[in-house]
C-alpha cells in the first residue's frame, strides 16, 4: 500500500491530523509548564527523565500526567 499525501486525504482526515496534533502540542507545553514549576521532591524520579520523556509523542506527557507526579 502506497504511502498516502496530504492531498490524497479527505477533509475529514486532514481536521483529525490537525486537531490531534494540536492537542499533542497543548498536552506537551502544559506538562512541561508544570513540570518547571513543580518542586523536585514532588516529581518521581528526576525532572530531565521527564523532560526527554516528552519527546515520545503523546507518551510521554501522558504518563507524566498519570505516574510522574507525586
Amino acid at each position: 500500500m502506497p504511502k498516502k499525501k496530504w492531498s490524497d486525504l479527505t477533509p475529514r482526515q486532514r481536521q483529525a491530523v490537525c486537531v490531534g496534533g494540536a492537542l499533542e502540542a497543548v498536552i506537551t507545553a502544559v506538562a512541561l509548564r508544570d513540570l518547571a514549576r513543580r518542586p523536585a521532591e514532588e516529581v518521581r524520579g528526576p525532572k530531565a527523565a521527564w523532560l526527554l520523556s516528552f519527546f515520545v509523542q503523546p507518551f510521554g506527557p501522558i504518563s507524566y500526567f498519570l505516574t510522574g507526579r507525586r
